[in-house]
Formats: C-alpha cells, structure tokens, sequence
C-alpha cells in the first residue's frame, strides 16, 4: 500500500444535508411525506400537487429513488386511427401526455386522414435489442484472435448470459475490431421488455466468461456503440429495438378535405426539408416524430429518454402514378415495453389497457400502433407547412401565455 493510500482522506469541510432516505430508500407514505415536507422547507416551494398522487408509493420501489410524490403531465388523446397491421389490426384511440398545444390536434388530423383513406398498413421486420462492450488486448493480434474465435463460443457465452434471466435470449454475437480493441455486439430476444437491466447483467456474465477464457486484459460493460438513448447513424441499421415500419396511400380528394391541401404540395414540402437535412447533416429524416414518440412514451409508462434513439427514423412522401400520395415512416430502432418498468403502473397501465396492449404478447401491437400514429403526425405537420396554417393553428390551440403576453 502506498502512502497515499494509507493516509486518510482529508475530510470536506462543506456541510451536506442529504435529502433523507430512512429505511429502504422510505417509500411507505409516512416517509415520502415527510421528504416531501423536507423539500418544501428547504426550498420554500408548496408542493400540494405533486402530493397528489393516486398511485401507491410503495408499489414505485424499483422505478424511483426519494420519492416525494408525482409530476403531472396532461393527457389527450387522438384518433380513430385504423390500422392493419399483423400485430395490431382494428381502430384505436392514442393517448398523449403534453404541455404543448396543438400537438394532439394535429396528430389527430392526420390519424383521421389516415382512416378516411382505408387505414395504415404496418409490418414488424426486427424485435431484439442489443448491447456492445469493448475488450482489451496486448496487441492487434490478440485482438484479432479473439475476433477470429468469437463464433466458436457463442454456446457457452449464451450458456453463461442466459443464466441470468428466464427472459432474455442471446440471438448472436458480433465482432467489431478498433485497433487491438474489440468491440462485441450481444443482440437479445428481451420477450415483451425493454430489457436493457436485464441485458446488461447477462452481458457481464457472458464477458466474465469470454475474459476468462481468452487473452483480454479487461472488458467495459459498454462501449457507447449500441447508441443506448442517444442518437447515431448505427441505428439506421435496426437491432436497438423493433424496427416497424407503417405506410398508407391517401387519395388526393382525402388531402385535400381533411389536411387543406394536394399530395404534390405535400411531396414538395419533403423535398426540400430533405435538403435542409442533408444541408444539417441531420441522422435521417423526419417532421416530428420525437413530439408523438415523447406523448405516447409519458401516457404508457415507457423510459422516456428511448426516445434519443427511436426518433432516428425516416419519413418518406411519393406521389403515385394516379396523383395520390403514398407516406411511410420507417423506424429501425423503436425501444418499447408492455411489461416491466413503469408500464403495470398507475396512468401507464390505464393508457396501455385503452390500447389493448397490456401484458405479455403485446409489444409488437405496441409497436405498430405507434409506428401508425407517428405517420399521423408526420402528414399533419407537413400539410400545416404546406398549406400555410402552422402557425395559425397554433396560435389557436398553444395559446396559454403568462397574461403579459
């Protein structure tokens, strides 16, 4: 031991008052209400909503650290939405919580648009999400024989990951060589989680085995490449999540009556905000499917930071040989739950239950009603830009100004 190591650490001379804990993180009643009373007597705030919650503290262990209480978002909701899909196949009503105004409206425009013109046609093409940590070696030949090796003991890494959960299945392993680093993709089956704590704790056991049994120095958990909810070109490809893609043809008379406008007029509007894209240097394309993505994932209970990396998507307007126009939005890289986390909670659970996605066996239902709706939402914006009513209808429904303004 070094003498640093053994002298001791000069202690902080700046008090610290920790926000009280009590027994087990205090979630009975008694505790969350006197850490609420803390707060507000240390902050000066009048907490009396955020006190205001219906669901039982003690049933949010596991989803929240120092509970005080809850926030309160409003929710709408949007439709009829017709979709016909191979998960989800009938007319649903979307719900979205938001403070922004317009925002349902207009995602319930284009849904009823959508529905007019015959439904939305919608497919699941990859239902897997993934990790990627990264090992260490001596050398680029190391690396390389590892990389090399890697299929050969795909069973007892499976073996030993799978262990861990009754849930989660390891699909394959994937090699990504940097220099005398490897970087090893884990792709899972996570069943109807989100499922990243589950993968990450069979991902440590299978590299515990795959360090033990091979010449790696040390491994990391992650090495930032499976793009967990941030934004990246990797996503594009699919594998973080569902990739579900939704699309419609709208018959020009539809446009025209419910969204104020021609399907040319559309087209040129996706045109030219394509080239303000590339011009950006923008991670594929879209309007604004981060808005809908952020109101379905608040009312569903879903981790909402997912919405980093399941906003990396494409929206794409054609017109057809008749002079109709055919939309389609193509997410790669949805990352949704029907069970686990806050989804059997409270509101979440009451949004799910109107969409018929409760439980085990409804995620892809969930992802194609979602993938549907977006499509709703992409159409509205672009006719609102298209036919010069954006910032009207906005000035409309958004109009809850501080009474200065």
């Amino acid at each position: 031991m070094s003498d640093a190591e053994s002298e001791p650490a000069t202690p902080d001379p700046t008090p610290l008052e920790l926000v009280p804990r009590m027994t087990l993180q205090g979630y009975e009643p008694q505790q969350v209400e006197h850490r609420r009373e803390w707060v507000e007597e240390k902050t000066g705030a009048h907490l009396q909503h955020v006190g205001s919650l219906s669901v039982p503290t003690e049933e949010t262990r596991g989803n929240i650290e120092n509970p005080i209480g809850a926030a309160q978002v409003p929710l709408g909701v949007a439709g009829p939405l017709l979709v016909k899909g191979q998960h989800a196949d009938g007319t649903f009503y979307v719900p979205l919580a938001t403070t922004e105004g317009a925002l349902v409206r207009s995602y319930e425009r284009g849904m009823v648009a959508l529905t007019r013109s015959g439904g939305v046609e919608t497919r699941l093409y990859v239902d897997e999400n993934r990790i990627s940590p990264v090992f260490f070696f001596e050398d680029v030949g190391q690396a390389w024989a590892f990389a090399q090796r890697l299929p050969e003991c795909f069973d007892e890494v499976r073996a030993a990951a799978e262990a861990t959960t009754r849930h989660g299945k390891l699909l394959r392993l994937e090699a990504h060589p940097l220099g005398r680093q490897v970087i090893v993709d884990f792709a899972y089956s996570t069943g109807d989680a989100q499922g990243m704590n589950m993968i990450a704790r069979a991902t440590d056991q299978g590299c515990q085995w795959l360090a033990a049994n091979s010449e790696a120095q040390r491994y990391h958990i992650f090495s930032g490449m499976s793009s967990e909810k941030r934004a990246s070109g990797q996503l594009l490809l699919g594998g973080k999540g569902k990739k579900v893609i939704a699309g419609a043809k709208l018959p020009a008379r539809i446009i025209k009556a419910y969204l104020h406008t021609t399907p040319q007029m559309l087209h040129d509007v996706w045109q030219h905000t394509l080239l303000g894209h590339l011009q950006a240097n923008a991670i594929g394309y879209n309007a604004h499917l981060a808005n809908g993505l952020t109101g379905i994932f608040i009312a569903c209970g879903q981790d909402v930071a997912n919405v980093a990396n399941a906003a990396v998507a494409i929206t794409h307007f054609e017109l057809t040989e008749t002079g109709d126009l055919h939309a389609s939005v193509t997410l790669p890289s949805l990352t949704v739950a029907t069970v686990g986390g806050g989804t059997g909670q409270g509101t979440a659970r009451e949004c799910l239950e109107m969409l018929g996605c409760v439980g085990g066996g409804k995620s892809p239902k969930f992802a194609e009603i979602i993938a549907a709706a977006l499509l709703g939402g992409e159409l509205s914006m672009a006719a609102a830009i298209a036919s010069g009513e954006f910032v009207n209808a906005h000035e409309t429904y958004g109009r809850n100004r501080p009474e200065s303004q």
